[in-house]
């Protein structure tokens, strides 16, 4: 399973990468506000960090202005994936860009019958905002279940993209149910990599090698 970062900090993005642990990114203007810069000025940076994968989202709502911001945005990098809203007019530019080799990603997809749709017009990416579902009291990962399902009967090759997570046992579901993606902010990454057992067990192995007064093999 790929982990994406869902960030618009540059440092943050820089981090995972050095640690080897992230295949992409997610990001949009949002993020970019809460990280007290431009979207422009946080996504030239990130461009220049991670080699591909990197979903960048449109600000249109009708389909003609998605698709010119679809093409103008393929243009700053070969790593580029368009993010689409899955409404009538994202699938409509949906539609016009997969046909000239656009990737894109189908984001807000709150059900299977829309995942049904973006996988049919040929989506690189469908994003099913998992933790959404888990904020109203729906059990959000039977939404995954179902995708993988779908997909799975009919061969369609858009990957699932599990959106919205909230802790690291939304990694692990998302992995347990066989999403392709799993999206993921700062501070859930960092969380991944840690456990409390790790830490005690690496201090007595220290400790005790200490106490031996035998000297490193090297």
């Amino acid at each position: 399973m790929q982990l994406y970062i869902d960030s618009a900090v540059p440092q943050e993005v820089e981090k995972m990468m050095a640690l080897g642990i992230i295949d992409g990114v997610t990001t949009n203007p949002s993020l970019a506000a809460k990280a007290g810069m431009t979207y422009k000025e946080a996504v030239a940076k990130i461009l220049k960090i991670v080699p591909d994968n990197i979903s960048l989202e449109v600000l249109s709502t009708d389909a003609p202005g998605m698709i010119r911001e679809g093409r103008a945005l393929t243009k700053m990098g070969k790593n580029v994936v368009i993010k689409l809203p899955t409404t009538e007019e994202g699938l409509k530019a949906l539609k016009v860009l997969t046909k000239t080799g656009i990737r894109v990603n189908m984001t807000l997809v709150f059900s299977a019958n829309q995942a049904l749709l973006v996988a049919k017009l040929g989506a690189y990416i469908v994003s099913p905002f998992i933790g959404r579902l888990d904020d109203i009291g729906q059990t959000g990962i039977d939404l995954i279940d179902e995708i993988r399902q779908i997909y799975d009967n009919y061969g369609f090759k858009t990957k699932i993209l599990f959106a919205s997570v909230r802790s690291p046992l939304h990694v692990k579901q998302a992995a347990l149910a066989s999403a392709d993606i799993a999206t993921c902010p700062y501070d859930v990454l960092e969380k991944l990599v840690k456990h409390p057992l790790t830490d005690i067990g690496l201090k007595k192995f220290l400790d005790d090698f200490k106490e031996s007064g035998q000297k490193p093999l090297v």
